[in-house]
């Protein structure tokens, strides 16, 4: 297994799976359950297409069409920074990361080839393509919803046993809780 922390040592989790296999809601559920336990959790989503966060006549949007590289959207309860990648393409994972704030973990969606240890959703009705932990030496562990899904010599949770597959995360990344108070 790859290294497990970002650069700031915070622990880091992937989540992939084929498309419709899952893989967002597992994300969004661990989400809770780690921050429910405590955990301040940051997150990273990739998307395989472009996308858009800030609607067509906001002012945001407007910055970004003006020319603006980099907009800074920031409320009371709220920011985000949007950066246009031009020509230069996508940035690396290891950058990206680099780019969060503190936090006790980090849960990323996607990123099927990124060195760090994931585990693999599975749908059955989603079970085209070829399982990816024959051919991923980062996969740790499988959630699927088959009741007779092989994951060899990996662990094998169903998709919706969200708190077994947290103790596992928590397990093997060695995470500790979180001080609570003061």
């Amino acid at each position: 297994m790859t290294a497990s922390r970002a650069p700031r040592g915070t622990p880091v989790i992937g989540i992939v799976g084929w498309k419709n296999s899952g893989k967002t809601t597992l994300a969004v559920r661990l989400i809770e359950m780690f921050t429910a336990r405590g955990f301040r959790v940051a997150s990273i989503k990739h998307a395989h297409h472009s996308f858009q966060i800030d609607e067509n006549d906001t002012d945001s949007a407007r910055h970004r069409r003006a020319g603006s590289a980099q907009v800074a959207i920031v409320s009371q309860h709220r920011w985000a920074l949007v950066t246009e990648t031009g020509a230069a393409g996508e940035p690396d994972f290891h950058e990206v990361v680099a780019m969060l704030g503190p936090a006790d973990l980090v849960i990323v969606e996607g990123y099927k080839t990124a060195a760090i240890p994931k585990i693999e959703a599975r749908r059955a009705a989603s079970a085209k393509d070829k399982a990816l932990a024959s051919g991923d030496p980062d996969i740790i562990a499988i959630a699927a919803d088959a009741p007779d899904a092989h994951g060899g010599p990996l662990p094998v949770f169903q998709l919706d046993d969200v708190t077994g597959i947290a103790d596992f995360i928590t397990a093997t990344l060695s995470l500790v809780r979180p001080r609570t108070g003061s």
